[in-house]
């Protein structure tokens, strides 16, 4: 029997257990920076395996599990996999629902630290018959700005890494279909929140106010041309305002208003740009309003970008399988949303990859970060596979 039989014998054999440990985790989920639980559960699990193992890696609750392989010499490998919830009020109908009020496993995150755990397991129990080094990276606080990556690579206990991977369960796509996107593949994201100060008084007189209300107005329509008259239309950018605090009376015109967006962008090439038309349509307001405007303007995760060379590598690999445990691979556009396994990629080569989760039956299901979010769970089992050949074609 071959080492991918083998391997794939053990996931398979224990793919109620990855399911198991799935509805654990889905039950009790934790915030961002608040994972101490789920992160006792994972070092738990590696009790008393031959491996070492590094807790409290970066900013809050990481772990790192190095896997030496028996064979000698080999290429050190990182695969991560997250586990921090969102504060969400979970509505979807299954029978394992949140424990926690107001905090949901909306994201997929509790697959992702299912499959892990197992194919991990595998790879240690078969760790004589493949050669170099596998660290596991259990990250924390994927969620939320700064994340966890970031400062688990600082921490410089993966500066020894060949070469990094990742998957990510998408319910938008059919389960069995395992998508790849070179280069760019995620959006980089900067985050926002500006003040804009004026003076009230009475909704009668209005001349006798600084409009702070109006002033923000403007600006939520004006931001929108960063985009359309500012940004080259072949470019992906987005500006998006998601909050405008201005409570009041009805005749009341208040002298203050908050408002808070997010920016995406595809190019780290316009990470910058949008920052400084943004500062300049700031300072319109202060001239135009007779208003005080303070811009707090957050860099955050990067552009994701996977090495052309490796999803080269991980098609060849997968296309040889597919049709068996899976469906199809094949190459998709880009995604909209950002992640900090970007971190990683940005020191190491590698790639991170969707794994289809459509739940059976539904036409159109519902996306990452909705309250009735589900996965199928059938993909626990293909992304642990998945991984595995990915990791087999280095080490083998």
């Amino acid at each position: 029997m071959s080492l991918k039989e083998k391997l794939f014998k053990q996931l398979e054999e224990n793919e109620p257990r990855m399911i198991e440990i799935r509805r654990h985790l889905h039950e009790n989920p934790e915030l961002s920076f608040k994972e101490e639980k789920t992160a006792q559960f994972i070092e738990e699990f590696y009790k008393d395996k031959d491996v070492k193992v590094t807790a409290n890696v970066g900013n809050g609750y990481g772990i790192i599990v190095e896997i030496e392989g028996g064979r000698g010499d080999g290429p050190t490998l990182g695969l991560r996999a997250d586990f921090d919830a969102l504060p969400i009020q979970e509505e979807a109908d299954v029978e394992f629902k949140s424990k926690n009020d107001g905090v949901m496993h909306a994201c997929g995150h509790d697959g992702h630290t299912a499959y892990m755990l197992i194919l991990g397991e595998a790879l240690i129990d078969l760790k004589d018959e493949w050669k170099g080094k596998i660290k596991l990276i259990h990250q924390h606080a994927e969620e939320i700005p700064p994340g966890g990556a970031k400062s688990i690579v600082e921490s410089g206990i993966l500066d020894d890494l060949d070469e990094v991977y990742g998957i990510h369960l998408m319910p938008t796509l059919d389960n069995g279909d395992i998508t790849l996107c070179p280069g760019e593949a995620m959006t980089g994201r900067s985050n926002f929140d500006l003040k804009i100060q004026g003076s009230g008084g009475h909704g009668a007189m209005p001349h006798t106010t600084h409009d702070a209300l109006v002033a923000g107005g403007y600006f939520i329509t004006s931001a929108q041309t960063i985009v359309s008259r500012r940004m080259n239309p072949n470019d992906s950018v987005t500006v998006s305002i998601t909050a405008f605090d201005a409570p009041g009376g009805y005749n009341v015109i208040q002298g203050s208003v908050t408002l808070r967006g997010t920016v995406r962008y595809l190019s780290m090439d316009n990470k910058e740009p949008v920052y400084e038309e943004m500062v300049k349509l700031v300072k319109g307001l202060e001239t135009a309003y007779d208003v005080e405007c303070t811009l707090d303007y957050a860099y955050d995760y990067p552009v994701l970008y996977n090495t052309v060379e490796k999803i080269g590598e991980i098609e060849t690999v997968l296309e040889q399988s597919a049709g068996t445990y899976f469906d199809k691979v094949y190459r998709d556009k880009a995604q909209a949303a950002s992640e900090d396994f970007a971190y990683y990629l940005e020191k190491t080569p590698g790639a991170f990859i969707f794994v289809g989760a459509k739940p059976d039956g539904v036409e159109t299901a519902y996306p990452n970060h909705h309250p009735k979010f589900e996965v199928n769970e059938k993909s626990l089992l293909i992304s642990a596979k998945a991984m595995a050949e990915i990791v087999l074609n280095k080490v083998e």
